[in-house]
């Protein structure tokens, strides 16, 4: 008889919590046709060579080429367009993170006026760094793919 069970790899993380928000001077409708492309986030984040995709929609997985090398997989796991979020799951990456989960969303704040905020909750890989350096590390990261985002619309 056998002992396996039902398992993954895939868990939520439980490390630092970083949120990167943003106002942009545009309709709301308008910065989520950038932001939440799930294939076009290199519009936006500069150290991205390029992304490819397998599939479309939710279940979908991204694969993001940067320009140094590294490599991410993601999964997308929910998106609504009515409700302006989505949000994935860290699958593979090269970059020394152990498990992240991540959130995009626009919240209209007048006819040409919207916030953007990217919410990312992530961990360190085993033996990896710290946890103020890793913070630091997502934390700049997502501050300056926020600030790029704003640039776009000014």
């Amino acid at each position: 008889m056998s002992t396996l069970q039902p398992d993954t790899l895939i868990n939520n993380p439980h490390g630092c919590h970083v949120v990167s928000a943003v106002t942009v001077p545009a309709p709301a409708a308008q910065v989520w046709a950038v932001v939440g492309n799930f294939s076009g986030f290199h519009r936006f984040i500069p150290a991205l060579s390029h992304i490819e995709m397998i599939g479309d929609g939710v279940a979908s997985l991204r694969v993001k080429f940067f320009k140094d090398g590294n490599r991410v997989v993601e999964q997308l796991n929910a998106r609504d367009d009515q409700a302006l979020n989505m949000t994935w799951t860290l699958i593979y990456n090269t970059l020394g993170i152990g498990n992240l989960w991540a959130a995009m969303h626009v919240d209209v704040l007048a006819e040409d006026l919207c916030r953007v905020t990217w919410t990312i909750i992530a961990q360190p890989t085993a033996g990896g760094a710290d946890m103020p350096t890793f913070q630091g590390f997502l934390q700049g990261f997502a501050d300056e793919a926020m600030g790029n985002v704003r640039q776009m619309f000014v």
